[in-house]
This record gives C-alpha cells, sequence and structure tokens, in this order.
C-alpha cells in the first residue's frame, strides 16, 4: 500500500510541476488557478511522501518519488508541452528510470 502511496506521491510531484508551467504562460485569474493547483498538489506530495516514509525507508521513499516527478515532468514536457527533445535527454532519462528500477529491486 505504501508503495501506492509513494506513486500517487510522484505524480503529485508531476502535477505541480505541470501547474507551475501552466502558471507562467497565463496571466490573469487563469494564473491564479494555476498557481492553486501547484500549492494544492506540492502539498499533497509532500505529504503522502510523508506517509509513504512511515513504513519505507527514506532512503528508498526519496529517490523513488523524485525519480516519478523528473521522469514524469519530462515526459509531460515532451508529449503534452510539445518541448524539445534529443537523444541525450532521451538516454539519461532512461537511466533514471533504470536507477528507480534497480532501487525498488535492491529494497
Amino acid at each position: 500500500m505504501n508503495w501506492l502511496i509513494l506513486i500517487i506521491a510522484g505524480l503529485c510531484e508531476c502535477s505541480f510541476t505541470f501547474c507551475l508551467g501552466k502558471a507562467k504562460e497565463t496571466s490573469g485569474s487563469a494564473h491564479w488557478l494555476w498557481l492553486a493547483g501547484f500549492l494544492f498538489f506540492s502539498v499533497a506530495s509532500m505529504y503522502l511522501l510523508m506517509r509513504a516514509s512511515k513504513t519505507l525507508p527514506l532512503s528508498i521513499a526519496y529517490p523513488v518519488w523524485t525519480g516519478i516527478g523528473a521522469v514524469g515532468t519530462v515526459l509531460l514536457g515532451i508529449f503534452v508541452l510539445n518541448e524539445p527533445t534529443s537523444a541525450p535527454q532521451l538516454f539519461f532519462t532512461f537511466t533514471l528510470v533504470a536507477s528507480v528500477v534497480g532501487i525498488k529491486i535492491v529494497s
């Protein structure tokens, strides 16, 4: 169950970075709504990370949470925000995924 909570926390991290990116592109009330989403997902992500780390070692939970957030944000940038990508970026994103999977395997 705590691994599921950790995955949701990582997805919340992707959500708060997405909201932050959208907030910088907008103005007026839309800007404030994206910032509200950023604050909500930030708090939710940290709370869920705290909950997951009550039973999972923090030395495992934190890198997994960060990895999910980093890879998810890269994928959002590529597929949703149409940001440019390169072979080195994809290579290092893959190595990040491999590292997170490796941490899970050895834990």
